[in-house]
């Protein structure tokens, strides 16, 4: 009698459930989401512990079994599903040191794959490059960079930002300042097609020419801000420098000073590793063939830790999951969580999903990606599909007015076709979305540089936007409609004044890193 009575009560918990009104289910998710946020918590274990998620790295693969665990404490089944493999590399110490003319530790790190050194180092003095007429030139001058590092990179007239200029400098000087740097970067432009490479193939010549390593400075426009990408080298080491340390370098060269330097880059080679994404999965219980997928990139760049590209994308998708399987345990359509591995370099982990797992193309309700930055949602376009605004509207009412009154919607838009993972999916005609964020100085402060750490994140417009994907999730789920996939005739491109044609799916790359 006892268990019949337990049960009984189980079960008119799960009516209580699962009868809320919509009102009253976006009121239990934002009480959640502010009174019980793991935020903090989860962006602590990733960017701090974890750290960078570069794909073929261990740190990548920590991250998926860390993502694994945490579902798995929460009581949502995942698993890492294996879609290719990727040159294994580990970061591991850059030092970089001026011996002479004075002694100073430098600012920088080695790019992603770059070479390694022994524990010891390189220690060689430093060359610019000069201006060339032709690539001749350049072929009788290159065999003067052997057993030197050499400065590839245009040394900035000044490492203020321009909003900095804007807001001290007089009028004059600002534009001045403008002029000179428009001019230094078109003849150094010129500089670099003089010698008949370009910005991907110069440091492979300069390699192969017999420099002992690549010293740049990829400034991003911001106080203490540089972008951190890949090495392109095959045997010498590749090393980003602070814009200020850099630009001594290149001052004490050009000035007859011959600095010398020492670079410690000890990074390791770790042959073809299998790369992942991780798929978590509450099932539905009506229409369990019919899915709403939470999407972001688990990857990184790894100059900083990954935080607003794409930590918080992640992070807002398993804050929803934790909240709708405590809230709404029994969904009526399947909710998956999609951590997409190698985003970065083309799509690859969600492009690699809608080719393996056709079945939940076809039963696919709704995709919410987030991906580009810490702030709260701005943006919500219908991706060029006549009637989103139909369902899409619908859902969003029941989201709080604190929240939408934020949002501008576009419908029904055009498709996206690339940019994030969303794009993987809209490129098969399936109705997928970009939840797009305010800035907060993204492109300068935070994509892909050394500056995107725990630190740059907003919870506040993070907590904001796990509130509006669980919302947008249950009302999908709850939706007595299958959502149309019916396309929208496409506007013109004012670029080349012919009509938008919709995107086509593109395979994945799934031997990354071979040449």
């Amino acid at each position: 009698m006892k268990n019949i009575h337990f049960l009984l009560f189980l079960f008119s918990g799960f009516l209580l459930i699962n009868a809320q009104t919509p009102a009253e289910m976006a009121s239990a998710i934002e009480k959640e989401a502010t009174e019980n946020s793991q935020l903090p918590a989860l962006a602590h274990e990733l960017m701090d512990v974890v750290g960078p998620r570069l794909v073929g790295t261990p740190q990548m693969e920590n991250a998926h079994e860390w993502a694994v665990f945490t579902f798995s404490k929460w009581g949502i089944s995942a698993e890492n599903e294996a879609w290719g493999t990727w040159r294994g590399w580990e970061r591991g110490i850059t030092h970089i040191d001026m011996l002479s003319p004075r002694v100073v530790s430098l600012s920088g790190r080695q790019l992603a794959w770059s070479p390694g050194t022994s524990s010891k180092g390189i220690t060689a003095n430093l060359i610019t490059i000069p201006t060339m007429a032709d690539s001749a030139a350049f072929a009788k001058w290159v065999p003067a960079v052997k057993g030197k590092f050499v400065l590839v990179s245009m040394p900035q007239p000044t490492g203020r930002p321009d909003y900095n200029w804007e807001e001290f400098a007089t009028p004059e000087s600002f534009e001045k300042m403008k002029a000179e740097r428009d001019a230094m970067e078109d003849a150094w432009n010129q500089k670099i097609r003089n010698t008949g490479y370009n910005s991907r193939t110069f440091n492979e010549a300069l390699e192969k020419a017999g420099a002992v390593g690549i010293v740049q400075s990829r400034w991003s426009s911001g106080f203490g801000a540089n972008k951190i990408f890949s090495a392109g080298t095959k045997k010498i080491p590749v090393v980003d420098l602070s814009l200020e340390d850099y630009g001594m370098l290149y001052r004490l060269v050009e000035n007859g000073r011959d600095p010398l330097i020492r670079i410690v880059a000890e990074s390791k080679e770790l042959g073809r590793v299998p790369t992942f994404n991780t798929i978590a999965t509450i099932p539905g219980t009506e229409f369990p063939d019919e899915y709403i997928v939470l999407s972001a990139h688990f990857d990184s760049w790894d100059g900083g830790t990954g935080a607003t590209d794409n930590g918080t994308g992640t992070i807002t998708m398993m804050e929803t999951a934790r909240i709708l399987k405590k809230l709404y345990p029994n969904p009526k359509r399947t909710i998956i969580v999609g951590l997409w591995g190698s985003e970065e370099q083309g799509l690859n982990g969600s492009r690699a999903f809608v080719e393996d797992r056709p079945e939940v193309v076809e039963g696919l309700q709704a995709l919410f990606n987030q991906d580009n930055g810490t702030g709260r949602v701005v943006n919500l376009s219908g991706q060029g599909f006549l009637h989103s605004y139909e369902y899409l509207g619908r859902w969003l009412e029941a989201v709080p007015e604190s929240i939408t009154r934020h949002i501008e919607t576009t419908f029904p838009g055009n498709p996206g076709r690339g940019g994030s993972d969303y794009a993987s999916f809209v490129a098969m005609g399936a109705p997928a979305f970009s939840l797009s964020s305010l800035s907060w100085s993204y492109w300068n402060y935070t994509w892909h540089t050394n500056l995107d750490t725990y630190d740059k994140i907003v919870f506040d417009d993070v907590r904001n936007n796990v509130i509006l994907t669980a919302i947008l999730t249950y009302m999908a789920s709850e939706d007595p409609e299958k959502t149309s996939r019916e396309k929208a005739v496409l506007s013109i491109n004012p670029r080349t004044g012919e009509q938008r044609e919709w995107p086509t799916p593109r395979s994945p790359n799934r031997e990354g890193g071979i040449d």
